[in-house]
Formats: C-alpha cells, structure tokens, sequence
C-alpha cells in the first residue's frame, strides 16, 4: 500500500538536473499509523484504515476505535487494497514509501472561494456591450430551452465555488527527505497552507 495523509506546507523550488528550476509543493507526510485492517471475511472487502496526526478530545468511539493502534489520530483516512500482505493494526507509514520519480495523485479540500458568479465559476462568456446590450454584461442569459421548456437538473449558475473535494493526478515526486518526513511533489495540490491532503502512489505492477 502506498498511501499517506500529510499537511500542505507551501511551495518552494529545487534545482534540478542541468540546474533547471523545478516548482514544487512541500508536504509533510505522515507518520501515519494503521489504526484498523478490514478483510473479506469481517468487512465484505479488503482495506486499511491509516490516521494522521495529533488529536484532541476525541469522542469515546472514536478513542476506543483506535485504542489498538496506541495512537491518538486528528484525521482517519480508509483505503482500499487488493492485497493486505502482512499489514497490521499499529503498523508506522513514513515518507520512504516513494521516491523520487514515483506518479501519484494527491486529492485535498480546494480553497473555498465564496459565492462567484457563472463567468468565474464556470467561464461562462460576458454579454455584449453594444448593438442592444442591454443592462449588466455579467448577468446570466437564458437557462431554459425551447424543450422541455424547464430549467434542466444540474445546470450551470452562480453559487458557493470551491471547497470540494479536489484531485490532482499524475504529479511527479521531485524530492524526499525521509528523516523529516517531507515529500515534495512537481506543481501545485489543492487547498489552502496547513490543508490535509492524501498522496496516493500508483501501483507498480
């Protein structure tokens, strides 16, 4: 399983090969540790639950929960496997997972940007502002159709933008620092400084 929860701390840059700049965002990746293991015969499926960080107050099931792991995590994270192989109740997954060159996906919870109209939220296009523009050129033009003569499920209009769950795929690992547990991936990730984000390697076959 190649897998780990990290917090966003920046972006930086890294002298590359032939002293060409590379972008990078620094992630301080786990340790996360494994507080439960689901299998076919228990669960239906096969999976791992890892937790990341330091948690405070945490409610009676929960502590009980992961009372077997011996740690105290501020995020729960479930991921599905096809094969468990010898993965255990209170295993540590640090940041020598990867290595440099390895694609992942990194997914996160994108900046919440507030309400925003359709041309920021969905690059809808101004209206004209002579030959008959009338009245302000941002407004949203005609949501109906001829048929069926109702405004369809899901169409595009103004409303809370970001926030969602976001994914970035087939990033590149540019750096490794396994004693400080630092991942720095090429490019950007979603969300905002401090922001949780998951690092998902894909799997070598």
């Amino acid at each position: 399983m190649r897998t780990l929860l990290g917090t966003k701390l920046g972006m930086t840059q890294i002298i590359g090969e032939n002293g060409v700049m590379i972008p990078v965002t620094l992630i301080s990746a786990g340790p996360c540790t494994v507080t439960q293991v689901k299998t076919v015969e228990s669960d239906g499926y096969t999976a791992v639950q890892i937790g990341y960080g330091e948690g405070k107050n945490l409610s009676n099931a929960v502590a009980g929960h992961v009372k077997e792991s011996g740690v105290t995590p501020k995020t729960l994270r479930e991921v599905r496997v096809e094969d468990l192989g010898e993965i255990k109740v209170g295993d540590k997954m640090l940041a020598d997972v990867f290595s440099v060159g390895d694609s992942v996906d990194v997914s996160g919870i994108s900046k919440g940007k507030g309400w925003a109209g359709t041309i920021k939220r969905w690059n809808f296009k101004r209206h004209r502002k002579t030959h008959g523009g009338k009245g302000n050129t941002r407004k949203v033009g005609s949501i109906g159709s001829m048929y069926p003569q109702k405004v369809m499920k899901g169409h595009p209009m103004a409303g809370q933008m970001g926030g969602e769950n976001t994914t970035v795929k087939n990033l590149t690992v540019a750096y490794i620092d396994v004693e400080n547990n630092l991942i720095g991936v090429k490019g950007a990730v979603p969300g905002p400084k401090k922001g949780i984000v998951e690092i998902n390697g894909k799997e070598t076959k």
